[in-house]
């Protein structure tokens, strides 16, 4: 969707930073409700409405939206990956299959009973955002040997996933191949600046499985 012939700044980056890209992105969701201006179609204040940040299909139900209008804010991410990173977590309405599993292996992680959807986001809302700031990202600093497949992390300057085979390295229009040898040498060092928050780590490591976008 674009505003004076420039694509509105409606792409979520794994940092959770709203940026433009004429690239088209695999998921929608939003941060509860509305943010922008609908007059100009911008952003002035905090990037979120509420705590519940969701990633969603881009097709349900026929349903159509004008974007960035009086509703809420859409926003679209590159993959579920890039989607988890940022803190968002998948729509019990649109994605209810995905949204299930991820609450089921949340449950597991806790040694309990799928959580609901409010404590997930109460939850989520302090591991994405750095305490005592308007908006930044909240870096989580752990060991990378305990790192599952699927953990976005900042290093070297750059956003990188881990992958089965290896660490791949993030760009608008999907992550590239992974590298083994720079997967060794991030398991190397003793801590790693993760951007993916820790219950999102801990439905990773229990079986979720997030939907990847290679180029």
């Amino acid at each position: 969707m674009r505003q004076g012939g420039i694509p509105l700044a409606n792409r979520v980056d794994p940092f959770g930073a709203l940026f433009s890209t004429p690239s088209r992105g695999r998921l929608m969701g939003n941060r509860g409700g509305r943010f922008h201006a609908p007059g100009d179609r911008t952003v002035a204040g905090r990037p979120f409405a509420a705590k519940q940040w969701i990633c969603c299909v881009l097709a349900f139900e026929d349903r159509r939206r004008i974007v960035w209008a009086t509703g809420y804010t859409e926003l679209f991410f590159m993959d579920e990956v890039t989607a988890l990173a940022a803190g968002h977590r998948p729509c019990f309405e649109c994605r209810r299959a995905d949204a299930m599993a991820f609450a089921a292996a949340w449950g597991r992680s806790q040694g309990g009973l799928p959580p609901s959807a409010p404590a997930m986001d109460q939850i989520l809302h302090g591991e994405r955002l750095a305490p005592g700031r308007a908006f930044a990202k909240r870096l989580h600093r752990l060991p990378p040997g305990t790192l599952p497949a699927g953990a976005m992390l900042a290093w070297r300057d750059q956003a990188w996933a881990i992958a089965e085979t290896g660490l791949a390295d993030w760009t608008p229009e999907g992550f590239r191949q992974p590298q083994p040898d720079l997967l060794q040498a991030l398991l190397r060092e003793s801590e790693a600046s993760v951007l993916t928050p820790p219950s999102i780590l801990a439905c990773l490591r229990e079986g979720y499985r997030p939907a990847w976008r290679w180029l």
